[in-house]
């Protein structure tokens, strides 16, 4: 059985699924779904977050035609990652692993589930004792982008995941530490990372890595991110085939920076994110498509629901954001989390519309 995917076997899962429109996009020869399931819960401290699962909502994406799941070594201590191979041990002969594009992330520490009784002790013991950091390396007691910890971090989660390799491994939120660091300091702590990142990537661990930020890429704040500084230090550690191909950031409804502001720079000219993405040959992800439901305080208007679903299949406000960032030029993929299976069922009937047209699209920013 192959352990990654491959373009072949993402393009049998979409043909499965050849009813739906314009749903699936290609990106360095891959298939990728234009949904992706996230894993991630907010409040990871509230014991409930434990009680639900993610098992039953991974099979029913992947039975409804989503091949894109997404997850992180911290995401529930671990517990996202595990269920996702359970999932996938589930659905046994129904899925063959090389259709399915797996990414997972490092950057945050993971402890462990259940959660340890004195954090610092464990991070005493797993983390600083084994040298795959020191004490200044942790930022907020939680964040650490030293390439031994990312390494270690790396396997755990295909461990969890009970993977050879994953598709595609984010640094995460690795704009915690930038003002920290410094500008210069920062950037040759990426190059370090970056070089053992091509590394793991030799060795099979990963086929491409990328970097998920939070506010990373449109930040106003001093966190601020260059993706041409990052591609450049990619080439100089890796060559022209280097693997670092992909960044994941937030879009939705309330957050169209991307798209809307030039926070970016590449030849020394202003653009978005997604320009600058698209001249340094970058695929975007987006992240938080539903804002953890903080989008849904009030009703869309009339017009908007007009311009995303002139038809008027559509029954949610939900699917709605969903067909918004589904439609926006330049992204691969958006991600979206449920527990539900029948969320998961209904977010998914987006794809039996087609995307709206660009020139339609960019009306939306107009209403």
């Amino acid at each position: 059985m192959m352990s990654k995917a491959t373009p072949e076997a993402t393009l049998d899962f979409a043909k499965k699924f050849s009813h739906y429109k314009d749903f699936y996009i290609k990106h360095n020869g891959l298939i990728f779904s234009k949904l992706g399931l996230g894993s991630f819960s907010p409040e990871p401290y509230k014991e409930e977050n434990y009680l639900f699962h993610y098992i039953e909502s991974v099979k029913e994406a992947i039975k409804s035609g989503i091949n894109l799941i997404d997850t992180a070594s911290n995401y529930r201590y671990g517990q996202s990652e595990k269920e996702i191979k359970i999932a996938l041990e589930e659905l046994g002969s129904q899925i063959k692993r090389e259709e399915l594009i797996i990414c997972s992330k490092g950057g945050f520490i993971q402890l462990d589930f259940p959660f340890p009784e004195n954090p610092y002790e464990w991070l005493e013991t797993n983390i600083i004792n084994k040298n795959l950091a020191n004490k200044e390396d942790i930022e907020l007691d939680q964040h650490c982008i030293e390439p031994d910890f990312l390494e270690w971090s790396c396997k755990r989660s295909l461990d969890n995941l009970g993977l050879k390799s994953l598709d595609i491994y984010f640094l995460h939120n690795p704009e915690m530490q930038l003002l920290k660091l410094g500008e210069k300091q920062f950037y040759k702590k990426i190059e370090k990372i970056f070089k053992r990142f091509e590394k793991l990537s030799n060795e099979g661990l990963f086929s491409y890595y990328g970097v998920a930020v939070w506010n990373g890429f449109t930040s106003e704040t001093g966190e601020l991110l260059s993706l041409e500084k990052l591609v450049q230090i990619a080439h100089k550690v890796g060559g022209e085939n280097h693997r670092f191909k992909y960044i994941q950031t937030p879009f939705n409804m309330g957050k169209t920076n991307i798209y809307t502001k030039n926070t970016q720079s590449v030849a020394q000219q202003e653009c978005t994110l997604l320009q600058a993405a698209h001249r340094l040959g970058i695929g975007v992800i987006s992240s938080s498509s539903l804002l953890q439901m903080n989008l849904f305080k009030k009703s869309f208007s009339s017009e908007s629901g007009v311009v995303l679903d002139e038809s008027m299949i559509l029954e949610s406000d939900i699917q709605l954001a969903l067909q918004f960032v589904r439609s926006t030029p330049g992204l691969i993929s958006s991600l979206f989390g449920s527990k539900v299976p029948l969320h998961v069922k209904h977010n998914i009937e987006i794809s039996k519309i087609k995307a709206v047209k660009r020139a339609k699209y960019d009306l939306l920013y107009r209403l």
